[in-house]
Order: structure tokens, then sequence, then C-alpha cells
């Protein structure tokens, strides 16, 4: 029998990225496009579907030759209906992505969260691969998170389960989240988060560092300018580092103490620091772990990078529709 592919697809603020991949989690083929964020976002899933329709007529095949499409979307996503609660970069608000996209290509579609589909992906090809006890934090521009437990993803009783990035880190003080709360760790962990701290050592300090030049001619600082300097050397740089590092390690310690995770694995552009985030990252940890828990977690950094949420989508796919005529529950 021809093997049927699966369609993974992981929608952004900017670009929506998507694959062809077979049953053993090998790309067939992958691009992307742009987000139409035109009208509130209602073009998304006609340019979805077309795009797709495109393919695979470049690839000389026929819609019959996929399963179907899996979807990371971000925001929550309500499990009963696969709609978007909300998608604030998309103007998506109740949107009914599944049905739409259902009705345009005529297949069956999967939709969750985005952080929980990247999640996915890693433990299925990425660094996660053998785990199914795992938690999985991205540090972009906020922070996200997926939490698997036994092979399947924590939604929670309203689908906000591994929301990690709003764990309140800095109980007194801390500054505003775009959650509403305070003190998060989004607002220290994410890439935005580093640039902010380290713009507080330039200002509140006298001390030499490579980036004060920045600072005082008012150039953009990036997360990324930073942990190049701290790896020279640079004392604020390193500062910042320590103090994203205490805040996660604690955050992390603790989600890992109720989870008994065998991994945690660190994605988004934050985690290309590699080991300068990953050692701090490490001892901290480890200080305020339960010791058996500390003992049996390896930390790592992802390893899909941007093809996380489409392997996570195909996934998906694949894991709903073999067992759809076993006597197996669906945790979707």
């Amino acid at each position: 029998m021809d093997e049927k592919w699966l369609v993974g697809v992981d929608i952004g603020g900017t670009t929506i990225k998507m694959g062809f991949i077979n049953q053993n989690g090998e790309f067939i083929y992958k691009w992307e496009i742009p987000s139409n964020i035109n009208e509130k976002g209602r073009h998304i899933p006609a340019d979805i579907a077309i795009s797709i329709d495109r393919t695979l007529n470049k690839l000389g095949q026929e819609k019959q030759k996929l399963m179907g499409i899996g979807i990371g979307a971000p925001g929550p996503v309500n499990l009963g209906t696969s709609s978007v609660d909300v998608a604030i970069n998309l103007g998506w608000e109740n949107f009914p992505l599944r049905d739409l996209l259902e009705i345009e290509t005529s297949l069956p579609v999967i939709v969750d969260n985005d952080a929980n589909v990247a999640a996915i992906g890693e433990m299925w090809k990425g660094a996660g691969e053998g785990s199914k006890d795992l938690l999985c934090v991205t540090l972009g521009t906020g922070v996200g998170g997926g939490i698997i437990a036994n092979g399947e993803i924590v939604h929670g009783i309203n689908g906000a389960g591994g929301e990690i990035g709003h764990i309140t880190s800095i109980v007194e003080g801390g500054v505003h989240c775009n959650c509403g709360k305070t003190g998060c760790i989004e607002t220290i962990a994410s890439a935005t988060g580093v640039v902010r701290l380290m713009i507080e050592e330039l200002s509140s300090t006298h001390t030499a560092s490579k980036l004060r030049d920045f600072y005082d001619e008012r150039q953009t600082l990036s997360s990324e300018l930073v942990f190049e300097v701290a790896n020279e050397g640079d004392e604020l740089a390193n500062n910042v580092i320590e103090k994203v590092a205490l805040y996660l390690g604690l955050s992390l310690s603790h989600l890992a103490n109720g989870l008994n995770p065998e991994k945690i694995i660190i994605g988004g552009g934050v985690s290309k620091a590699g080991d300068a985030l990953l050692v701090p990252l490490k001892k901290q940890f480890i200080r305020f772990a339960f010791p058996r828990v500390a003992q049996g977690v390896e930390l790592a950094i992802a390893t899909l990078g941007n093809d996380a949420g489409i392997m996570g989508g195909a996934w998906l796919v694949k894991e709903r529709l073999l067992n759809k005529h076993e006597n197996i529950p669906l945790h979707l």
C-alpha cells in the first residue's frame, strides 16, 4: 500500500511553516508562506489550503496522498471545538481554525497550542527522542512551554496546561507581563527579558562593559549580543545570565519536582546560547530540585529548531488517525 504523508503546520505571527512528512518522521518537503493578518487573519486557512494544493501539484501528487493536517497555533486552543481562543498577533478571537481548514482542504485537521506541538516534535524526533516524560520550554520573544507526561501532552481543565512562561518568579517588585501578572519568568528569561535585564545593569552601574557603547548611543541590544560578550568575559553580561539561570532554574525545578521528567528541553532563540546558558542553568536547577528528581533528569538544548512545530503537527495526525480504529484513548 502506498504510504500516506502527514502534513505539519506551524502558524507564527510572520510566517506559516509547513511540511510533508512520512510516517517515520522524515521530511519529504518543507516550505513556508507569509502570515496574512489582513482582516483579522481570516484568510489564513484558505492560504494554507492553496499552498498545500500548489505544493502537491509541484511534487506531482494528488490530495489522496495526504492523511491529514496537524497544526500548532499561537494562543490557547479550545480542545472541544479546536478553535483558537485568542491569537493577538494574528487578530484571531474564538477563531474556528479546524472547521475552516477542514472545509478548505477536505482533510481531517488537528489543532493544538504551538508550544505543545513543538514539545511533541522534540519528543518524537528531537532532543527528547525516546522520552515519555519531559518538559519543553521555548525561550523566544516570550516564554512558551509544553509538558508531556507518559507520552501525553498535559492540557489541563481548560487548555492552559504548560504555561511555563507565566510561573511567578519574582513575588514582589516584578515587572508587568503581557498576561496581566507581574514577575513572570517570561519577563526574565525571554529574549526581551534578557535585554531588559542588561539595560538595568548598564543603567544602574558604572562598570565597564562592551555593551555600554550600545546603550549610551541607543543602539539596539539583543539577547544574542548579551550572550556573545558574556562568553568573552564581560562582567555585566555574565551578571545577567546568572540572574536568568537563577530564576529559570528555580521555575524548572518546581515543575520537575511535580513531574519527575526524564528530560528538560530548552528551545527558542535564546537557547542558541548553548552552554553559556545551559551550564549555569544546570547549576541552579540542581540547587533547587529535589535530589532524586535532579538525578533522573537531563537538561538539553532542543535540536529541531524551526522544524519542531511541523514535526509535532505531523505526529498528532499520525497518532490520531492510526489509533482511530483501535481502543486507544486520544489525548488531543
